[in-house]
């Protein structure tokens, strides 16, 4: 029977296709003579969502047609014919039409385009999706009334790949509201895609208003649903990196209005299916073995087939972005006995955990629950038997900041929350994780974290008490040091450079912890202070040894020292050695662990031990200061043996001794204190007070109980007082 090309809207899926073509505009007649008709594909709920182009009929007598047909613009659409027009299935839209005139009840989009530049003759515009739609909208653009074209708009104007116009132009006043189709220029057509119709009225005052529509929640129900009843076996790839793209687009609408912690599973469960469906569509038959992957903003995918013929001993490492899967799955085929084939779909979801989020992690402590990686799915489509033959391993990379102290779970998805039977953590560090599980399924990587006590705002505000306090005391000790006058023998360098290491030591970690918020994002930054930080504390430390090797040689030489002697340890000298050191251990670390500055709170990083860059060299200086006090209380117990005249001498060393070993003790084994805190309270609270106030007990050892000193801050307190009674 003669057949013609449908007039109206065909059913996706129709005529053995993906996207049924068919002409809008209706068949001419006989005396038409040749004309020229658009063509339309139905595709995601609107029928005219894909162009293609333009075809010619004729009417001939004798009630036939004869069309003069075009290779389509798609691969995945074809023309339909049938003896009579298709059933329409076109999407009807609701709206809520207002009870007055538009033209006075409307929405002002004041600058919601930019004006495309290479076509200045006829300005093209590209509206701000973050507008809230649905509702009349009046358009201006640099504060003149604008309208959205109504003639083909060129490819990648308007800052988009795809720039929409309406087909049919503008109404006049006397049209009343009309309703226009919406091209969208791609691949040489300028219809060769559709969005959904809009309509448009023309107002007295030569400007246009327009009714623009939003996406649905039915709309998105929908498009899953036709997703779920997709009987094709094979799609090409772009036909599902199309579906998925709209889908994802529309998911992200539908999400922003929901908060319903149950609605959002729902909608995640339904979009796994669908995803689920969709890649399946893209594993094809094969004797060897073949590989298929696409990258989307939303999601990526891996799809891995083996046939009965395959080469390869295992299959490569499967990769997206932020994750990767190894899986046995040529012993998974051959334990297909009729087939001797298998797939593997592996698919990794950018924004999939404002669904499935880790809050639906249900444990029994009250924890704060973290997302560490992107959500995956790994599923097996087409293969007969899906029993896995080894576990399978995924690493994750954690996408948010590694907290050592946090607690790592790998999780699968069941419906309704995340649990971790049948998966484990292999191992793990700052950067990733591996994880291993028994089955195939959903997975994740969730870490949790303690509540904030309130005891922790109580360490903060005793940290910045004692902090202030030991700034305080360290500006007063070095101004002692510089102002004071001291005897001869007495050489104060060491004690000096340790007050100016530890000050700026403490008050650059002071301002990081106060201004931390604005710093934490500056990762360079924060890698700097960090590095800073790790010098000025250990040339601290330095300057304790070199402390402990001057009174070492003061006690072995009671008499002058000579000449060569003072030469070898002049301050210049002392002053390369205690900060050479230092910097010698930083750029050695750095170039060793470049990522191992820049913690949480912009320290050094706690993993891959990194943290004995700045333990070891402080043990070792320790243990040397220690090796160094008992050779020098050797050394006086042998002198006092022997009765030597020099006694004055002798006591002040004694002295010296003392105040260095109390040194010693004070700042140097407070930080060993930290290795044994464990998470206990009042330990932090100890260390915290302790290292807070090192520059106290230096003023208290060495200007304090200085009788010298003292001597001084007596005579300078009577000048001041005589000065305030002139």
């Amino acid at each position: 029977m003669s057949a013609q090309i449908p007039d109206t809207c065909v059913a996706q899926y129709s005529c053995g296709t993906n996207i049924p073509l068919w002409i809008p505009d209706g068949h001419p007649r006989v005396e038409d003579g040749v004309i020229t008709r658009d063509v339309c594909g139905n595709w995601k709920n609107y029928c005219c969502f894909h162009g293609s182009f333009p075809i010619k009929v004729k009417a001939c007598p004798g009630n036939y047609y004869i069309y003069e047909l075009v290779s389509p613009t798609a691969c995945h659409s074809a023309y339909c014919a049938g003896v009579k027009s298709s059933t329409t299935i076109a999407l009807t839209i609701s709206t809520v039409h207002p009870s007055v005139d538009p033209c006075h009840n409307y929405t002002v989009l004041d600058d919601p385009w930019r004006a495309n530049s290479s076509q200045p003759s006829n300005p093209s515009y590209k509206f701000d999706q973050s507008v809230t739609w649905s509702g009349w909208y009046r358009l201006f653009l640099n504060g003149l009334s604008a309208q959205i074209p109504d003639t083909c708009v060129a490819q990648y104007s308007c800052g988009t790949r795809f720039p929409l116009w309406i087909r049919g132009g503008h109404p006049t006043v006397q049209d009343g509201v009309v309703a226009r189709d919406v091209c969208g220029h791609a691949v040489n057509y300028c219809c060769y895609y559709g969005s959904f119709p809009i309509k448009v009225k023309a107002c007295p005052g030569n400007y246009y208003v327009y009714e623009l529509i939003q996406l649905t929640l039915e709309c998105l129900q929908n498009l899953l649903k036709q997703i779920e009843n997709i009987t094709a076996q094979e799609l090409p790839v772009t036909t599902v990196t199309n579906i998925l793209n709209l889908v994802f687009n529309t998911l992200e609408k539908i999400v922003e209005s929901s908060s319903l912690s149950t609605e959002l599973a729902s909608y995640g469960n339904r979009l796994l299916e669908a995803n689920e469906k969709l890649i399946s569509t893209l594993v094809k038959p094969t004797d060897t073995s073949d590989y298929v992957s696409f990258t989307l903003a939303a999601v990526e995918a891996e799809v891995f087939m083996v046939g009965p013929n395959v080469t390869l001993e295992k299959i490569p490492r499967l990769n997206t972005t932020n994750s990767s899967v190894d899986i046995d799955l040529i012993g998974i085929a051959k334990n297909n006995n009729e087939t001797r084939s298998a797939a593997v779909a592996f698919m990794s979801y950018n924004t999939m955990e404002n669904l499935l989020k880790p809050d639906f992690f249900n444990t029994s402590n009250n924890t704060i629950k973290t997302m560490m990686s992107t959500v995956i799915s790994a599923t097996l489509p087409k293969t007969t038997n899906t029993k896995l033959t080894k576990p399978v391993n995924f690493t994750f990379k954690h996408i948010r900041e590694f907290v050592p102290s946090g607690s790592l779970s790998c999780v699968y998805w069941n419906i309704s929350e995340w649990i971790v039977d049948g998966c484990s953590v292999l191992k793990t560090n700052s950067s990733y994780t591996v994880c291993s599980c028994v089955h195939l399924s959903t997975f994740a990587l969730i870490m949790q974290t303690s509540h904030p006590t309130e005891s922790d705002s109580l360490m903060e505000l005793v940290n910045l008490v004692c902090v202030i306090v030991g700034l305080v005391f360290f500006s007063l000790a070095l101004l002692t040091f510089a102002l004071c006058q001291w005897s001869p023998g007495v050489n104060n360098v060491a004690r000096i450079n340790i007050c100016i290491s530890l000050l700026l030591a403490h008050l650059l970690f002071l301002l990081t912890q106060r201004f931390l918020s604005l710093i934490r994002p500056q990762q360079v930054l924060c890698a700097v202070i960090s590095g800073l930080l790790h010098f000025l504390f250990l040339s601290g430390f330095v300057w304790m040894f070199i402390e402990a090797v001057l009174l070492f040689i003061c006690v072995k030489n009671l008499s002058q020292i000579s000449s060569i002697k003072r030469e070898v340890l002049s301050s210049g000298f002392l002053c390369v050695i205690g900060y050479l050191v230092a910097l010698v251990v930083v750029c050695v670390s750095v170039g060793l662990v470049p990522e191992g500055y820049g913690s949480e709170h912009c320290w050094i990083k706690m993993d891959k031990g990194f943290i004995w860059s700045f333990l070891a060299p402080v043990c070792i200086i320790l243990a040397l200061n220690m090796i160094l006090f008992i050779c020098i209380i050797i050394s006086l117990n042998s002198s006092l043996t022997k009765l030597n005249a020099e006694v004055s001498q002798l006591k002040k060393n004694k002295i010296m001794v003392f105040k260095t070993l109390a040194q010693f003790v004070v700042l140097g084994c407070s930080w060993i204190l930290g290795f044994f805190t464990n998470g206990s309270k009042e330990l932090e609270i100890l260390f915290l007070i302790l290292n807070s106030q090192q520059g106290t007990f230096i003023f208290l050892i060495y200007c304090v109980l200085n009788h010298e000193v003292r001597q001084q801050y007596r005579k300078f307190f009577r000048c001041l007082c005589c000065v305030k009674q002139h």
